[in-house]
């Protein structure tokens, strides 16, 4: 497995890279999530590149970019056996050279909830990935449904700018308890990880009301409130159910939704979601 830090070094490596090329962007610090989209780009490509960069421009400043947690070498243990064949791993100064302050600005997808809480994310998202993109070159480039508006701001932004790359999305990997995988759950408490099944819970309460005919949104969206605000440890931010291309809110839903949640449990902040089909 290759390991470079520099643009020119992934160019040079690029040009006999055996096609098609995969890419898995990453920030790193790496759990069974990310390791399922480097075997599934591993499956469907001949070369499989994966990078690991903690992006500043995507965190607000009060957000946790300092405390962001970082494993490189068992990250690249990870990689290596899951058979990554580069890691690109630059510093800040590499994408973000001096002088350097051409942005993405994506589109209304981006301006609701997510976007909404966190102005400017999804601004640096963008860049960043459409950075990586020009760069690696790749065929298609793999991100998991955990992040569910990031994942609609990368299409978007793909298909709007003409960009010649697949955007291949892969499901939510799960802890046995239902627990979304991520690498923020590692700022959990004991006591906080026993209370973080919550939003699964959540999600299942408002699924089990669509299964029965329920396609009121705010109906949906209170079931999902109540299940969260019955654990002391939770708090939440938002209860959504959106439509899965806008994601703008569903008042009664005639097609298929997104429910999704965001809910601060201590220092973490953890995000979920579940598609309902019509």
């Amino acid at each position: 497995m290759n390991i470079v830090a520099g643009i020119r070094e992934v160019r040079a490596w690029r040009a006999s890279a055996p096609e098609p090329l995969g890419l898995v962007p990453t920030m790193g610090f790496l759990h069974a999530g990310h390791i399922s989209l480097v075997e599934r780009a591993r499956r469907e490509n001949a070369s499989v590149a994966a990078s690991i960069f903690v992006n500043p421009t995507q965190f607000g400043p009060k957000e946790d970019l300092t405390r962001y947690p970082r494993d490189l070498p068992r990250d690249l243990r990870l990689l290596e056996d899951a058979g990554c064949d580069l890691v690109f791993a630059p510093e800040v100064a590499e994408m973000y050279p001096p002088g350097a302050d051409t942005l993405v600005v994506p589109g209304k997808v981006a301006e609701p909830l997510e976007g909404a809480r966190r102005p400017g994310h999804f601004r640096g998202v963008a860049t960043v990935v459409v950075k990586l993109l020009n760069i690696v070159r790749p065929a298609r480039a793999y991100f998991g449904e955990k992040d569910a508006q990031q994942l609609a701001v990368i299409r978007a932004t793909v298909r709007h700018l003409d960009m010649a790359v697949e955007i291949v999305g892969c499901p939510i990997v799960r802890e046995p308890d239902g627990l979304a995988m991520s690498s923020r759950n590692s700022y959990l408490t004991p006591e906080e990880r026993r209370a973080a099944p919550v939003l699964f819970r959540a999600l299942g309460a408002a699924g089990e009301l669509w299964q029965h005919g329920e396609r009121d949104g705010d109906r949906l969206r209170t079931a999902m409130g109540g299940v969260v605000e019955s654990e002391p440890l939770a708090r939440l931010d938002y209860a959504s159910v959106a439509d899965p291309e806008s994601f703008g809110e569903v008042g009664r839903a005639s097609g298929t939704v997104l429910l999704l949640l965001a809910v601060f449990l201590g220092k973490a902040r953890l995000i979920d979601n579940l598609r309902l089909e019509a």
